[in-house]
């Protein structure tokens, strides 16, 4: 009796305190005390929107939406035929001077009387060589310059990767630096941290073990730290430090956009 009398004041104790007792079958799951956790997204490891320096209509693209391609690839072409002469002139304008050039370089010239057939040899001098050297050298570089204005003619890939976007089309005028075409490492992708406070930012050292959890796939997968950005983001009115994640494995299905949630072992 006394016992059952002890309970009933104990509960009535907890409910005046608003305190739930637990029972020894109960269990209570909280972060460990030694890790980190924060809001992520996944991105991937490079992205880069590409444009021209130059301004022409498209003339052909090389790719479509999706495509692997590797470093050096061709994406797009400008359509530019005054570049293309400019180029073959400037060809054309060396080889006349190269060859002038190689005819001045002998010592001596023959001359041969058309009216009496009398022979006789003329020295060249030096300089008079090394002149017409000089000049087929200057319009070599002026050939090369416009070999290298008509590379600009094509959109090249910065690294291997896939395309993501293509923003123009056959024959529209493309302006200089506009975005034409993305690229990403839909391949490497990585998660990076979106609520990571100047509070726990101090806890966190790269190498670090990190647990991520994907919400659309439901899956919990393994990385590291390998970056802690040294410059601080407002968000919301909150300072915070982007941290990025590579992953050990990427899982099937991953996309460029997910939410994540990590919890990094800032033991």
């Amino acid at each position: 009796m006394k016992k059952i009398f002890g309970l009933t004041i104990f509960f009535l104790i907890a409910s005046l305190l608003n305190v739930v007792p637990v029972s020894a079958t109960q269990a209570v799951t909280s972060p460990s005390s030694d890790s980190v956790i924060a809001s992520a997204k996944v991105i991937p490891a490079q992205v880069s929107q590409l444009s021209f320096v130059i301004s022409a209509p498209v003339k052909e693209i090389r790719v479509n939406e999706g495509d692997l391609v590797q470093t050096g690839d061709g994406l797009i072409t400008l359509n530019t035929p005054d570049l293309e002469y400019a180029v073959i002139a400037a060809e054309e304008d060396y080889n006349a001077r190269a060859l002038a050039a190689e005819l001045q370089k002998a010592e001596r010239v023959k001359y041969v009387n058309p009216n009496t057939g009398y022979i006789r040899w003329y020295s060249i001098p030096r300089e008079v060589y090394l002149k017409a050297l000089s000049k087929a050298d200057q319009s070599f570089a002026i050939w090369e310059s416009a070999q290298a204005t008509l590379n600009q003619n094509t959109l090249l890939a910065p690294f291997n990767g896939s395309v993501v976007s293509i923003d123009v089309a056959v024959g529209e005028l493309v302006q200089t630096n506009q975005v034409v075409l993305t690229l990403a490492t839909l391949d490497k992708l990585q998660i990076v941290t979106t609520d990571l406070s100047e509070r726990r930012i101090t806890r966190v050292k790269i190498g670090q073990t990190v647990n991520v959890y994907i919400e659309a796939l439901d899956i919990t997968v393994t990385g590291k730290v390998i970056r802690i950005s040294p410059i601080a983001e407002n968000v919301g009115g909150d300072v915070v430090f982007p941290v990025t994640i590579e992953l050990d494995k990427q899982p099937e299905g991953l996309l460029w956009g997910m939410s994540a949630e990590v919890e990094i072992q800032a033991k």
